[in-house]
């Protein structure tokens, strides 16, 4: 390690990231950067979106103008950009030959569109991950560590993108069995607050063009988090997670309705229940009754052992509940999602790049 170098599992190490144009990925990339753990050698944004990825190396050079050198100047020296599909083995075996980390965020997120293009869900949720795991496995790799992001949709799934996530958390898990130098991890999370395509965004476009607020149900619950805590969990299992282990986070959870009301405030905006949507769920689960046995509670998070025998070890931390974990236990209140707004800044006047 340098002398200027920050201590930390990723100080030193060349990470890849997948999907790091997104809005997980973006945070990610950043708070790499910035050391949060460790100084990595650097980092490289693997994702198949050329102007995604035009946009961001601008944003982080703060440069006026464009530039075909992938290595940047000062202190973004380490950021490197690849161009690549995730489910096409021969670009996943390109950006993994030199990386130590990989974080694999590529995936297609949107439920609807899941579930109308299911084929473009698997060969991204489950022949992506199955690439890198080949990949490791058949070229000899030595990636030490491989963290799979995925979703509470994948818990207990109905629809297309939960059911393809499910078989990638189930695909990495056994990934520990085929490449035994490889530490294969996940964390699994709710809806992460004001990202790309989720509710406040739009909630703010429908605000802010006068209404009305389009609601799917009014019973509908989601678990909320931050980027920058979806963030904190992925650092939390590098740093824990043992082998095959999936991370949950005790995340809040709320009504879709309280946080229309909160974000509508005293404007004359109206709301309109349009019925769910193709593969919604009214409630989601981040620990189902069948993972509650072999859940802990573990720094402030909870660690679901591996589902095969061959990856489990002696319990580490307190046992959960005996229970699912769900969306529609303890919700806020509308002064906790009032709270929890304020606290993220996302009333509309605290968040103006999403009226871009």
């Amino acid at each position: 390690m340098s002398a200027g170098e920050r201590p930390g599992p990723l100080a030193g190490k060349r990470v890849v990231v997948t999907g790091g144009t997104g809005s997980l990925g973006y945070t990610l990339v950043r708070r790499l950067l910035e050391g949060d753990a460790g100084d990595p050698e650097h980092v490289v944004v693997f994702s198949r979106d050329e102007a995604k990825q035009h946009e961001m190396r601008l944003k982080f050079e703060h440069l006026a103008a464009a530039t075909d050198d992938v290595m940047y100047r000062g202190a973004q020296e380490r950021l490197r950009f690849r161009i690549g599909d995730i489910g096409n083995f021969r670009s996943v075996a390109g950006v993994l030959s030199q990386a130590d980390v990989v974080f694999n965020a590529a995936a297609l997120k949107q439920v609807p569109t899941c579930e109308f293009a299911p084929l473009e869900a698997v060969h991204t949720n489950i022949g992506g991950p199955g690439n890198i795991v080949q990949c490791i496995r058949d070229m000899r790799l030595d990636v030490e560590t491989v963290v799979c992001i995925s979703t509470d949709k994948a818990c207990k799934p109905v629809n297309v993108m939960g059911m393809t996530k499910a078989i990638q958390e189930r695909v990495f898990i056994e990934g520990n069995l085929e490449c035994m130098n490889t530490r294969f991890v996940g964390v699994r999370y709710g809806n992460v607050l004001a990202s790309r395509g989720s509710v406040i965004p739009l909630f703010h476009h429908q605000i802010m063009t006068g209404g009305p607020v389009t609601i799917t149900t009014p019973e509908m619950t989601r678990f909320l988090l931050s980027l920058d805590e979806a963030v904190d969990i992925i650092f939390a299992a590098v740093r824990g997670a043992r082998p095959g282990e999936i991370y949950v986070p005790r995340a809040p959870s709320a009504r879709m309705t309280d946080i229309a009301t909160v974000l509508i405030g005293e404007r004359p905006i109206a709301m309109k229940v349009i019925g769910v949507r193709p593969g919604e769920k009214t409630d989601e689960i981040l620990v189902s009754e069948e993972e509650s046995p072999r859940t802990f509670e573990r720094g402030g998070y909870l660690a679901i052992a591996p589902v095969l025998p061959q990856l489990r070890r002696e319990p580490e931390g307190r046992p959960f509940a005996e229970r699912e974990l769900s969306s529609a236990d303890q919700l806020l209140d509308l002064v906790g999602v009032g709270d929890l707004i304020t606290r993220h800044r996302l009333h509309i006047d605290d968040a103006p790049e999403f009226h871009r």
